[in-house]
């Protein structure tokens, strides 16, 4: 009877010295259709790793970037896993604050080469890997190929800004709600100004020279703003001062945009018939260029990184390797189909023939992903990296504050040289604020 007592009672602090040892992660991340995907199918991740237990905070974008930044700044240690963007790696990872992934590079199962050199280079500084990508995208050109056909026009692969402008005036036809093109109008940084920045940089603008001196005083980006408002007073949808990602992509599903350029990972939105009228008439191009040798597509992956005052480093790690490998990307295809699978990380995603046939803008979204380079984003040198961003600290509040500018020459209250005027203003004197040149 005391043999038994014993047994049962080791058995038991046993049990409970495994349910005390499993290291629980807290793990920040963004409210959106591919996150919330990913925490229902940890299940596998839990078969894999019983000791390791999930906690998620799930927060929209603006909200997830304000709590994130404001705990590892202040080095709270709420969080054991973070969920950021390509414009942070780098400048979090040169003050300090990222613990870099060496486990998951050293790991062959990994297999970090199999990472598209793009991405990667976006989320590695002093040769180390900072981030781990999630899903990365660029942007390019979605088309109504019906529209074009009506209009006896064909799209190259590779079009110019002029052949876009052209084609957009051509298919407008306003009496049906139909728009010609349909771009980014809403203010703010990673709004209006992703796209015309990214737009700026093929017409050989910049933000900033050598010196960091602004550079909106320039023509190239006099160039740039007269060239998207007078394109979208003649071939854009009313309003579009209001618009961005989320009110383009429903004006395009809905049939009421004859070509939309934004973010590559629309488009199993935009060819999903579930989702939209219009997805067998959908074709794909790569973002427009001026000719200088630069297109204007951006750069971007929502990316999981462990920050450097977590203390869980080593299971936050193998979260990251299950969550950004490729067997995740497996775990995808076989309960949601090919066609959900996180895109825009691995190379051989894109040579998997199965996604292949399920994406047909696989090729055009990895050419457009290759085509960008966030070390070299202009046609003359800068002093910053990021394509569609300045990576900088200072960017979040000044590129909301141009957007603002911008978004309101597109609606006609200011004029283009008032816009760019203010632009230069208000970028000089936050720059000098902060100390630039440095």
């Amino acid at each position: 009877m005391k043999l038994k007592t014993f047994l049962l009672g080791a058995c038991s602090a046993l049990m409970f010295a495994g349910i005390a040892s499993a290291e629980t992660l807290t793990i920040a991340t963004v409210n959106n259709s591919d996150m919330i995907r990913m925490q229902k199918l940890t299940d596998d991740f839990k078969a894999k790793n019983p000791d390791i237990d999930l906690q998620w905070v799930t927060l929209e974008e603006n909200v997830l970037r304000q709590k994130v930044t404001t705990d590892i700044a202040t080095k709270g240690g709420q969080y054991d896993v973070l969920t950021i963007g390509t414009y942070e790696v780098p400048i979090w990872s040169k003050l300090g604050w990222l613990a870099p992934l060496d486990k998951l590079t050293a790991d062959k199962n990994y297999d970090v080469d199999d990472l598209l050199p793009a991405i990667r280079s976006g989320l590695t500084s002093d040769g180390k890997l900072y981030a781990a990508p999630f899903y990365g995208e660029s942007s390019m050109v979605m088309y109504r190929k019906d529209l074009f056909d009506k209009a006896g026009l064909k799209m190259p692969d590779a079009p110019t800004w002029d052949f876009i402008a052209d084609a957009a005036r051509k298919i407008t036809d306003k009496d049906h709600e139909v728009y010609g093109i349909c771009l980014r109008g809403k203010a703010g940084w990673g709004e209006n100004m992703a796209f015309l920045t990214a737009m700026s940089n093929s017409f050989g603008a910049r933000w900033f020279d050598e010196k960091w001196k602004a550079q909106f005083d320039q023509p190239e980006w006099k160039d740039t703003l007269d060239f998207y408002v007078k394109l979208m007073k003649d071939a854009g949808p009313p309003g579009a001062s209001s618009n961005g990602f989320n009110e383009n992509l429903s004006l395009f599903q809905t049939g009421k945009c004859g070509m939309w350029i934004d973010a590559t990972v629309a488009a199993s939105f935009v060819s999903d018939p579930k989702e939209s009228k219009v997805a067998d008439k959908v074709g794909f191009a790569l973002a427009p260029d001026k000719g200088l040798g630069k297109r204007g597509n951006w750069l971007w992956a929502w990316s999981l990184a462990i920050p450097a005052s977590s203390k869980k480093t080593e299971a936050a790690e193998k979260f990251i390797s299950w969550a950004t490998g490729k067997e995740y990307t497996n775990v995808v295809a076989q309960k949601e189909g090919w066609l959900n699978a996180p895109p825009g990380t691995r190379a051989s995603l894109y040579a998997n023939a199965d996604y292949q046939k399920a994406a047909p803008f696989a090729k055009m979204t990895l050419d457009s992903i290759n085509s960008a380079d966030p070390a070299h984003p202009t046609v003359k040198p800068v002093p910053y990296v990021g394509v569609q961003f300045v990576a900088i600290p200072e960017f979040q509040g000044i590129g909301t504050a141009v957007g603002q500018q911008f978004s309101a020459a597109l609606a006609g209250q200011i004029s283009v040289d008032a816009a760019l005027k203010a632009a230069q203003q208000l970028t000089t004197r936050e720059m000098t604020k902060a100390g630039y040149p440095k």
